[in-house]
């Protein structure tokens, strides 16, 4: 799959797009476009037709905003973007010049709503960006990026929002950043904008989000933006300034992927070989630990005993937890590695104790030789 970038990017300078979560009034979408032109952002956004959780929410709008986002690329020469669910917005949407589309997070859940969006595109040559669907599935996302790219579209981008979780979190929407590392390792032409909003939910974190995204090489980021946020009639949790806006770009540090400086090429290559040592050493050990488990497979077979023991299995993980804590590793971490240990050895166990008798005693022979 051939992808070309959505936009031009500069040496050192993250692609930014910002604007109002939704366009409400002429003048708020022009006054936010005005102040933001000024900052030299890449691209502005606003939501046009805004998909709910629930009815009797602002839900946009609707096309009559395409006219007020015409005025904005002919006031200030930006390029524009909005968001599209259905065949009829982006006709509508095509139709007022509209530079780039995106595609919310509603709509990439689900492939029959792509495949409409990606249907009314074929023959035309706009960029699309393609935010993550609500659940963390790549598959899922990927899936998105082949419709629209079946269509005929090659400039092709994925937004990044984070994913919805249970649970208490200090995030909207829970980046988990691994996904969107995933992505790019099986796309990797493709840009990815980090929507520091929509993960954050609120405004004291979007910038610590929005580095960390610089520091995992996002090529830029897309940012809610609206002159006075705390009377926004969506997201308002979320949203800033157009001045705490710029000030959040010029604190960004963009760093490099490499560099050509011998030292640090020679010291690093050193520090990798000794991660990939570090690394062969616990892959030894747990395959050994694997070889234990079938054993006590085989010995629990043989007693008729269950595989899991849950007192045991909390013992475990708390001790391994605190045993973490004094190693600086965090909880989470150590219940992840460690809970995906423990169903390895149930998968090992229960394989041994769904074996014929003959097969199991020829294994536990071999084991002790």
């Amino acid at each position: 799959m051939k992808i070309s970038p959505v936009f031009d990017k500069q040496p050192g300078k993250p692609i930014i797009i910002a604007g109002p979560c939704s366009a409400e009034s002429e003048e708020q979408v022009l006054k936010t476009a005005k102040a933001l032109a000024k900052q030299g952002i890449d691209c502005f956004r606003s939501g046009i037709w805004k998909p709910r959780t629930r009815p009797g929410s602002f839900e946009g709008v609707g096309a009559i905003g395409l006219n007020w986002l015409k005025r904005v690329k002919k006031e200030t020469g930006l390029a524009v973007t909005t968001e599209v669910a259905n065949r009829e917005h982006v006709f509508e949407a095509l139709k007022a010049g509209i530079d780039v589309l995106w595609l919310g997070a509603r709509t990439t859940v689900n492939p029959f709503s792509v495949q409409e969006v990606a249907d009314a595109l074929k023959g035309v040559d706009i960029p699309v960006l393609i935010k993550n669907p609500i659940n963390p599935d790549v598959k899922l996302w990927m899936g998105a990026i082949e419709r629209i790219h079946k269509a005929g579209i090659s400039k092709i981008g994925v937004i990044h929002r984070g994913f919805s979780s249970f649970g208490n979190s200090k995030y909207r929407n829970e980046p988990r950043w691994q996904l969107p590392i995933e992505l790019k390792r099986n796309v990797p032409d493709i840009q990815i904008i980090c929507d520091n909003s929509h993960i954050c939910g609120r405004r004291d974190i979007l910038a610590s989000v929005a580095q960390k995204a610089m520091d995992l090489q996002f090529d830029g980021l897309m940012t809610e933006v609206h002159p006075t946020p705390d009377e926004a009639w969506s997201d308002a949790a979320q949203q800033i300034t157009p001045a705490v806006f710029g000030k959040l770009v010029k604190g960004l540090k963009v760093r490099e992927e490499t560099t050509d400086d011998v030292a640090y090429l020679e010291h690093i290559d050193d520090l990798r070989h000794e991660i990939d040592d570090i690394d062969k050493d616990l892959f030894d050990l747990l395959g050994r630990r694997m070889k234990v488990a079938e054993n006590i497979g085989i010995y629990k077979k043989k007693n008729n005993i269950s595989i899991l023991q849950t007192s045991r299995w909390n013992e475990i993980l708390n001790r391994t937890i605190q045993k973490g804590r004094e190693k600086g590793l965090s909880d989470g971490f150590v219940t992840q590695i460690l809970t995906a240990i423990h169903q390895e050895s149930i998968n090992h166990q229960t394989q041994v104790m769904n074996e014929p008798v003959k097969k199991a005693a020829k294994k536990k022979k071999k084991a002790k030789a």
